[in-house]
């Protein structure tokens, strides 16, 4: 299959561009590189039929000719600004790159007749659900409490809403709406792996921490209503991630809405994190105490029973020093990242 990835030389996307290529499919990426890395590509070419091009996904003058000339069958969507905090402070910029891009995407595969969208939603579309709706199931009421959340929520409003004017009028379209929680690990085989600028995400960091890039790791909140007082959230391994991706993508059907969450059904605390990575890394890093952040829920994992009944999607990593593992040996070996690859 000829399939576009967009925001594919970023984390998430570089490692499916990587299985999809493994998997025997032509791969075009689109990527503004303001957070992915031009080195993953080069890494990935050799592997296959992977044709990369730097620039936005709204710019019709690069998309529309990559969606016609790779006669593209299917999209796969992950460009998108991901931080919660910097979404607050640049609402425009998120609505603009993760809504409107979308927004422009959609618009050049109806003008080309690409019918076939694997959306990288976000369970931030939930905002902060009370007990009642832990763990998170589909049917938790969406209702995201910042700008990054909302930016996604209305991409799945324009997906809803266009499928079924397909449906209405008789015509093809289907698409999947992939809501996950914490994403972490890395490729098995250390081809590729996960490297942010800023860092905010809690296993990378105590990675660095590990590796004496930086003085400690700061909990944010040690007086939750949780057993060691800590926040408890869902972490999926990236390539179990990619394999829900590629299995929605095989099953999708003409006239499909799909929307999963996408984790392992339960949760692991922040003090639980960075014990394990100090077990798989075997470096006692320190530790200092923060205040809670604004618009921490207690307790956030999935409810991952849908996926799993409907497409036989089940994650194989389930045990936290199993996924920093593999995260820990490509950063051990990389420990700047991408640079100097």
């Amino acid at each position: 299959m000829n399939i576009l990835v967009t925001g594919g030389a970023g984390y998430i996307g570089s490692h499916a561009a990587l299985r999809l290529l493994e998997d025997g499919h032509a791969v075009t990426v689109v990527d503004d590189l303001s957070r992915g890395h031009r080195e993953a590509m080069d890494l990935l070419a050799p592997l296959g039929d992977l044709h990369f091009a730097a620039g936005d996904i709204g710019d019709r003058s690069l998309v529309l000719p990559l969606l016609e000339d790779r006669c593209i069958e299917l999209v796969m969507h992950f460009a998108a600004r991901a931080y919660v905090g910097e979404s607050v402070q640049m609402p425009l910029v998120y609505y603009r790159n993760n809504a409107a891009g979308a927004l422009a995407l959609l618009e050049m595969m109806e003008e080309v007749g690409v019918t076939r969208f694997v959306f990288s939603s976000t369970c931030a579309t939930y905002g902060e659900p009370g007990d009642d709706f832990i763990p998170i199931a589909e049917s938790c009421p969406q209702h995201p409490i910042n700008p990054y959340g909302r930016s996604k929520l209305h991409v799945e409003h324009m997906l809803f809403d266009y499928a079924q004017m397909k449906a209405d009028a008789g015509e093809d379209f289907a698409f999947a709406a992939l809501r996950y929680f914490n994403v972490a690990g890395s490729d098995v085989r250390e081809r590729i792996g996960e490297d942010h600028k800023p860092e905010t995400h809690l296993i990378p960091i105590c990675l660095e921490a590990a590796l004496g890039l930086r003085d400690s790791v700061t909990v944010f909140g040690t007086d939750y209503p949780t057993p060691d007082g800590t926040c408890i959230r869902d972490y999926v391994h990236v390539e179990d991630l990619i394999e829900a991706h590629i299995t929605v993508m095989d099953a999708l059907k003409r006239g499909d809405r799909r929307a999963y969450n996408v984790g392992i059904g339960r949760g692991y605390s922040v003090r639980e994190v960075v014990d394990a990575c100090r077990r798989v890394t075997g470096v006692d890093f320190a530790q200092v105490e923060g205040p809670r952040r604004d618009g921490d829920p207690p307790v956030l994992y999935a409810d991952p029973g849908k996926i799993e009944s409907e497409l036989v999607w089940r994650a194989s990593y389930t045990n936290p020093d199993d996924i920093i593992e593999t995260a820990w040996r490509w950063r051990r070996d990389h420990p700047h990242g991408y640079e100097g690859a």
